[in-house]
């Protein structure tokens, strides 16, 4: 028996026909309650059927407009015709034989193109793995053996995944650390640019940065950098102008390798390929994973040829690091992000949330700050008049969005941030009605 047709064909459109969760949604939850385990959660209480564009179809039959895209990922939209036609040639020929047992050209390819795209005209190369939280961890395991050196500096609000490592490197401790220690050593925390909170502009952010680290680490110790352009989990924040080039310069005038994590801010979701690019910064080494393969489990590391080939050989994969089908699909995506230019939809899409948004803050003083690039765009939500955090409020408006058929999410190291990722291919007039559904709740 086969469901409902998602992708770009399904009707674009906000429809409730049951409450949210409905009642096969709740049959589900019941199963689901006796066979996975409670620790991981979900944001909505509705179950898929099909999704597509800017919208996600319920088994109930609900159509909600989707501003999450999965965590930035399906950003061509759900089953994209480009990556359909890729992964189902691909399956139809081989699903798996490992790159590292036997290889085949769907991971160069994706290399290659993974190098084109990427900031800089230097030679460069890459390396694929399944997770974000893996491109991250080989990223430090590339810049340890290039340098020699062993500490690892990250920076306030970061969020660098699920793995020991890189909780270690993530800055929030619930729900992401707690009760999961002891973590991995030599990671040191320094402050970032935050401008909404600290008020410095980019060159003074940048020194008080590399203050820390020469006082508390010592930049001979220091293989790498990491930081997120824009910082994705810790609240969007959109570092002040000048900072990453601040702190780019200084680590590669002391011999240390800087990291883009362009995990969530990659792939045109900022309306440029990769963040970094909005600030002239050329990184070392950058991450890619979320939007890169239009859904499929797929990351990268790229970054300087001398520095990826410091690694001796063996000493970087893992057995689905690069799965053929994954490839295939980013092949797809990356098709489809330059034939629609998604670039350019990313600007659109943040002209017209931002309008809204600043709109609506004029009538909603809860609202502290409308920030971000692209289509990675956030709301700060503060008790009025001051910046204390209200994630109280924050977790209102989005449940309050949730059932009027609107999928929002929040961040923010006070959980008081409300994002909007939307697929790049989602029409206008969906997103103004999103932006429409969150006034009326902000309105309650």
């Amino acid at each position: 028996m086969t469901g409902p047709v998602g992708g770009p064909d399904l009707p674009q459109e906000r429809r409730l026909v049951t409450e949210i969760p409905g009642p096969r949604s709740r049959e589900l939850q019941e199963r689901r309650n006796a066979a996975v385990a409670s620790g991981v959660s979900s944001v909505l209480p509705i179950y898929v059927a099909a999704a597509g564009g800017g919208v996600i179809l319920d088994v109930d039959g609900n159509s909600l407009i989707d501003l999450a895209s999965g965590i930035a990922v399906t950003s061509v939209g759900n089953a994209a015709p480009h990556v359909v036609t890729r992964v189902a040639e691909q399956v139809a020929a081989f699903t798996h034989t490992c790159f590292m047992v036997a290889p085949y050209d769907g991971y160069v390819e994706v290399c290659e193109q993974l190098a084109a795209l990427t900031p800089g005209a230097h030679a460069k190369k890459a390396a694929l793995f399944n997770s974000g939280a893996e491109a991250v961890e080989n990223a430090v395991k590339i810049a340890r053996v290039h340098t020699g050196r062993t500490a690892v500096v990250v920076v306030d609000h970061a969020y660098h995944g699920r793995t020991n490592l890189t909780m270690a490197m993530t800055a929030k401790n619930m729900p992401y650390k707690e009760g999961f220690g002891p973590f991995a050593n030599e990671v040191y925390r320094a402050p970032v640019s935050y401008p909404f909170r600290d008020g410095l502009d980019g060159q003074e952010a940048a020194a008080r940065t590399i203050d820390v680290i020469e006082k508390q680490v010592g930049p001979g110790n220091v293989a790498c950098i990491v930081i997120e352009p824009i910082l994705g989990e810790g609240g969007f924040i959109v570092p002040a102008p000048g900072y990453l080039g601040a702190v780019a310069e200084y680590a590669s005038a002391n011999g240390i390798v800087f990291v883009a994590d362009e995990i969530q801010s990659g792939m045109c979701r900022t309306g440029a390929w990769f963040a970094s690019e909005h600030e002239d910064v050329v990184p070392d080494l950058v991450t890619v994973a979320k939007g890169v393969a239009g859904g499929l489990p797929l990351a990268a590391v790229v970054g300087r040829a001398e520095m990826m080939d410091a690694v001796h050989p063996g000493g970087l994969g893992g057995t689905y690091g690069g799965n053929p089908v994954a490839c295939a699909a980013a092949l797809g995506a990356i098709t489809t992000m330059r034939e629609q230019d998604l670039n350019r939809r990313a600007i659109e899409i943040e002209t017209l949330l931002t309008s809204r948004l600043v709109e609506l803050a004029t009538r909603f003083p809860a609202i502290g700050e409308v920030r971000g690039r692209g289509a990675m765009i956030a709301i700060e939500i503060v008790e009025p008049g001051t910046s204390r955090p209200d994630p109280a409020v924050a977790s209102r408006l989005s449940a309050g969005c949730h059932q009027a058929g609107v999928l929002t999410l929040t961040c923010g190291t006070y959980g008081n941030v409300l994002r909007f990722l939307p697929p790049l291919v989602a029409p206008d007039a969906l997103l103004h009605e999103a932006m429409d559904v969150l006034t009326e709740v902000a309105a309650r």
